[in-house]
C-alpha cells in the first residue's frame, strides 16, 4: 500500500505554480494599477458570479497573499504527495464549488482571496484521512487538524470576522462544506485493505471455523473429539447369486482350536 505514496516533481511543482501565479496576479495589479476586487464573488448578483473562477487569484494586499501562501504550498504538497489520483479535481471542483456556495450564501460585498481553497483543503485531507482509516493518512488528518484546526473559528460569524477587515467566513465554510462533500464523492480504493484471511471478512462467524472450534469457553484448546467411523467392506467377488456378509466390529473371525 505505501507503494502509492510516490515523491515526484509534480509535489513540488504543483504548488510553487499555484503560489507563484497567485503573486504574478497581484504584481500585475500593483505594477499597472488594475483593481481586480470587483471580478470577487459578489453573491446574488449575476455578474458576481465571474468570481468563482476568478476570486482564488484575488488578493487584497500583501499581508493577505501571504497568509494564504504558506498554507496553500503545505497543502497542496501534501495533496499531491497522498492523493495524487484526486488532487486536479479536488483543486478544480473545490474552487468552483466553494465559491458557488459562498455566492449564494455569501454578504452583500466582493468576496475574494485564496482561502476558501485553503478551507477545501483542509477539509478534505482530514475527513479523507479517517475515511480511509489507513495508519499514514489518519495520520496526517491529525496533523493537519493540529496545525489548522484554529482556522475552524473563522468559518463562523463572530466580531473577529465581522470587523474592519470583514473577513469572509461564508466562503470558509463554504470550503468546509466542499472539502467534506469531495472526500466522500473521490474514492481511493488504492489504499483499500485487501482482505487476506477469513477472519478479516465482514461476514466471519468464529462458530464455523474449525480453528476456533478447538477452544472451550475459556479459551483454552483443546482436542476435537474423534468420530467413530465404520468401515465398509468392499468385496470384488461377483456373483449371480445374492451374498450375505455378517460384520463383527474389532473380532477377529476366526475359529478357536479344539483341545
Amino acid at each position: 500500500m505505501d507503494n502509492h505514496f510516490k515523491f515526484t516533481n509534480s509535489v513540488v511543482g504543483l504548488p510553487l505554480f499555484f503560489v507563484v501565479f497567485l503573486w504574478f496576479v497581484f504584481w500585475l495589479e500593483i505594477r499597472f494599477d488594475f483593481d481586480f476586487v470587483e471580478n470577487g464573488i459578489y453573491p446574488r448578483e449575476l455578474s458576481g458570479l465571474q468570481g468563482v473562477l476568478f476570486s482564488p487569484f484575488i488578493h487584497g494586499d500583501i499581508e493577505h497573499l501571504y497568509n494564504n501562501s504558506i498554507p496553500l504550498l503545505i497543502l497542496l504538497a501534501a495533496l499531491q504527495f497522498f492523493y495524487a489520483n484526486q488532487s486536479i479535481r479536488v483543486i478544480g471542483f473545490g474552487i468552483l464549488l466553494s465559491g458557488i456556495i459562498t455566492w449564494v450564501i455569501g454578504r452583500d460585498n466582493y468576496h475574494i482571496g485564496a482561502s476558501g481553497l485553503v478551507y477545501v483543503l483542509v477539509s478534505f485531507i482530514f475527513f479523507k484521512g479517517i475515511q480511509t482509516k489507513y495508519y499514514r493518512l489518519v495520520a496526517l488528518s491529525l496533523a493537519v487538524i493540529v496545525i489548522y484546526g484554529g482556522l475552524v473559528w473563522y468559518a463562523f460569524p463572530s466580531p473577529e470576522t465581522s470587523g474592519d477587515k470583514k473577513i469572509s467566513w461564508e466562503g470558509h465554510l463554504a470550503g468546509l462544506i466542499t472539502g467534506f462533500a469531495l472526500s466522500l464523492i473521490y474514492k481511493t480504493p488504492e489504499y483499500k485493505k485487501l482482505i487476506k484471511y477469513d477472519w478479516e471478512k465482514p461476514d466471519y462467524n468464529p462458530e464455523e471455523d474449525p480453528f476456533m472450534q478447538r477452544f472451550d469457553a475459556n479459551g483454552n484448546f483443546m482436542n476435537l473429539p474423534k468420530e467413530e467411523t465404520i468401515e465398509e467392506l468392499v468385496s470384488y467377488y461377483s456373483s449371480d447369486f445374492p451374498v450375505d456378509y455378517t460384520i463383527v466390529l474389532n473380532e477377529k473371525n476366526e475359529s478357536k482350536p479344539q483341545s
